[in-house]
């Protein structure tokens, strides 16, 4: 019985070797995996999202805006993070650019709304910035073949 155990101990080594040799990295290949993973996930992007389906999804499922009136700090300042942080290679561009500041302009214009117990300006504030984030996130995954998985309203 140690013969077998010893046999399979050995088989099971030499497989795991074979395999971390296998997928080991080619240093000649000199392949950029950091701005691969870039090119995939744009951190700030998502960072926004989560918010943004905070603030809106309430809103759109059942007429609440509590969530878009407390969190509304909150998305002005994903946007200041977002527009200041350094574009992705593939959106690296005016058009991104433009949209980005509008995206941020509309986000404090939503948040004054958000102050001002009017419900129709805060309606249609975060409308407008729902509309331009998925601008943005449309340009971002045109080209990925990637379904973003959220539902277009």
């Amino acid at each position: 019985m140690n013969s077998k155990l010893l046999k399979n101990l050995a088989f099971l080594t030499l497989a795991l070797l074979a395999f971390a040799c296998a997928t080991k990295k080619d240093d000649a290949g000199d392949h950029d995996h950091a701005a691969e993973a870039d090119q995939k996930e744009w951190k700030e992007m998502d960072e926004f999202h989560m918010i943004m389906a905070e603030t809106f999804h309430p809103f759109k499922d059942s007429a609440n805006l509590e969530p878009a009136r407390s969190k509304a700090g909150e998305l002005v300042a994903a946007a200041d993070k977002w527009i200041s942080a350094p574009l992705p290679e593939k959106v690296n561009n005016d058009a991104m650019k433009e949209k980005l500041g509008q995206l941020k302009t509309e986000a404090s214009s939503m948040a004054q709304a958000a102050g001002s117990g009017d419900d129709k300006a805060l309606e249609e504030k975060l409308t407008r910035v729902h509309d331009i984030f998925h601008a943005i996130q449309e340009d971002w995954y045109a080209g990925h073949g990637h379904e973003h998985g959220h539902e277009h309203h």
